[in-house]
């Protein structure tokens, strides 16, 4: 029995550099009762500033806020 070695020529070698295309510039704050749906379903959201987006990502501790966002989310605690 002898093995044979077979060269695969339609490999892709992309390197994780940590840049993400479809990261999103800001998070948004939307209602927590509506991310779990848009994550789960593909449903859209509607963020405090206005925007309109599926959820595709969770924003970790440190990420960049949209400043309108964060500016509406102040005067409502208020």
């Amino acid at each position: 029995m002898r093995t044979q070695t077979i060269e695969r020529t339609d490999t892709d070698e992309r390197v994780d550099d940590g840049t993400d295309d479809d990261a999103p510039k800001f998070f948004h704050y939307v209602k927590k009762d509506k991310i779990a749906e848009s994550a789960v379903m593909g449903t859209h959201v509607v963020a405090l500033c206005g925007e309109v987006f599926p959820v595709t990502k969770a924003a970790k501790p440190g990420s960049p806020v949209c400043p309108d966002c964060k500016k509406i989310y102040e005067k409502l605690k208020k």
